[in-house]
């Protein structure tokens, strides 16, 4: 008899079913499992996740946490923050399967205390004017628009010296440091760290296409040094380079925000993103495996996300899963800022874009 017969035959047997159900319990007792039964789930064909395309107004979110405020000081609450968890991940405080993003609110008066973690964050200011955030010694003011990084394992805190309340979006790699096991979060013992450095800093010395003297490429951070990207900056660079119609089929005109010591991006584990989209443009349908988090910052519009159609305007949040087809239309001139945990992807060879339109 042929081998191939002797499977099959094997496999036809009476009882075969029994006596294979019966291995199974039997290795399910040394905590062992057969690979054949479970590897269809385990290296699929292509993603598949249980995040799903949504948006949240930003309205709702403002009021919601507004009424928060008044049930929660920001010192007892360490960050009053409303968590956006996606529909299919709800209970995980995930927003995407690897990343995690909230809406964070300061009252007048109020000050965050200082404090360090080993997740990365990026903090994306919605409204107000006349708050301060401090990373590492230097304190920046915060404007709507403005892109602000707080790196892994730096001191922060954040105060509100205005007569108003001040949002900003966070977005940090929580799920991903979680999942390699590798969180750790230290209290300052004070509300606010020493000041350090003057104002401005940062961008002076990496901003300005000027570097210090003697600094070392292979001795930089992975994380940006410049941790406040105005958008009053960023603005003027979409503007500037609008000029050239030189318009992306699939992105109109996109950016990465980036560390100019080195060109990579800006954190180590997530990329972010400004994008023009100028008026009767709708771009073309394209998926990749980064799924993406998108505020709006000016203008409105609608994207498709796989069979989904999200509406958005001006501070609304959306989010498109991993290898989802996106496209966008906005009713006029509009401005998204994004994130994803595109690097991470990139550095093992993982990340992957179709221009197929899906």
């Amino acid at each position: 008899m042929r081998p191939a017969d002797s499977e099959t035959s094997k496999a036809s047997a009476p009882g075969a079913e029994a006596e294979r159900e019966a291995f199974y319990e039997k290795i399910d007792k040394s905590n062992m499992t057969a690979l054949w039964t479970v590897l269809g789930a385990l290296v699929t064909k292509e993603p598949k996740s249980a995040c799903r395309p949504f948006g949240w107004r930003f309205e709702a979110i403002r009021e919601a946490i507004l009424e928060a405020g008044g049930l929660i000081t920001a010192r007892e609450a360490e960050r009053r923050v409303l968590v956006l968890e996606n529909p299919g991940l709800r209970g995980q405080s995930k927003i995407t399967t690897s990343l995690y993003a909230g809406v964070q609110l300061v009252l007048p008066g109020e000050v965050a205390p200082a404090h360090r973690h080993s997740q990365s964050a990026l903090r994306l200011v919605l409204e107000g004017k006349g708050a301060h955030t401090a990373v590492e010694g230097e304190r920046v003011m915060m404007s709507p628009g403005d892109f602000i990084i707080t790196p892994s394992m730096a001191w922060h805190d954040h105060g509100n010296e205005s007569a108003d309340p001040v949002f900003w979006l966070d977005g940090l790699d929580i799920p991903l440091v979680q999942f390699l096991d590798a969180s750790f979060v230290e209290h300052l013992g004070a509300e606010e760290q020493p000041v350090t450095r003057p104002t401005g800093d940062s961008l002076a010395r990496y901003g300005a296409n000027l570097l210090p003297v003697d600094y070392r490429p292979e001795e930089a951070r992975p994380t940006s040094p410049i941790f406040h990207y105005p958008y009053a900056r960023s603005r003027e660079a979409l503007d500037q380079l609008s000029l050239a119609q030189d318009w992306d089929p699939c992105h109109g005109l996109k950016l990465r925000f980036a560390n100019p010591a080195t060109g990579a991006h800006a954190m180590p584990t997530l990329g972010t993103f400004l994008q023009m989209l100028p008026k009767g443009f709708e771009t073309q349908r394209i998926r990749s495996t980064d799924a993406t988090v998108y505020v709006c910052l000016e203008g409105g519009g609608r994207s498709r996300i796989g069979e989904e159609t999200i509406a958005w305007g001006p501070r609304d949040v959306f989010v498109a899963p991993s290898w989802q087809p996106v496209s966008h239309e906005p009713d006029g001139e509009s401005v998204l800022f994004g994130f994803s945990d595109r690097p991470v992807q990139e550095k093992l060879g993982l990340w992957r874009e179709d221009r197929g339109n899906g």
